[in-house]
């Protein structure tokens, strides 16, 4: 009777790491071009999703986004920065931000049904954006 107690914790381990999912992909096979489509297909129920491209020194994105956001961010060149923030508000929002310079600045507050489908494209140096949307 005591060997049966003995052994029933690890005959349960066993049963219940039978059951889990192991990970299904390669980690070879997974590139920028694949990498949100794997994780959809691990995580079916995530809504928002952002793709943040950073090209130079010093570049910087700070991403508070709801469950309905879509956003594509491009920085390209040195210490540009993106304040993306639209997390107390439920609206949907697909936008794309790119910057091409240095040393700017994009503060994004709040979206609306203006705001969506936005594309913002800055290309210079010394570039300050602020945008409130409520």
């Amino acid at each position: 009777m005591k060997k049966i107690f003995y052994i029933l914790p690890y005959v349960a381990l066993l049963l219940f790491s039978i059951s889990i999912k192991s990970q299904e992909i390669d980690w070879g096979q997974i590139n920028g071009n694949n990498a949100f489509n794997i994780i959809n297909i691990q995580n079916p129920d995530i809504g928002s999703y952002d793709a943040t491209v950073q090209i130079g020194n010093h570049n910087s994105a700070e991403l508070l986004i709801n469950e309905r956001t879509k956003l594509s961010v491009a920085q390209i060149g040195d210490y540009n920065k993106l304040l993306f923030n639209n997390s107390f508000t439920e609206t949907k929002v697909n936008n794309s931000i790119t910057t091409q310079g240095h040393n700017n600045i994009i503060d994004i507050t709040g979206s609306n049904s203006i705001s969506d489908d936005m594309k913002i494209n800055v290309k210079g140096d010394n570039v300050t954006i602020f945008m409130r949307n409520y």
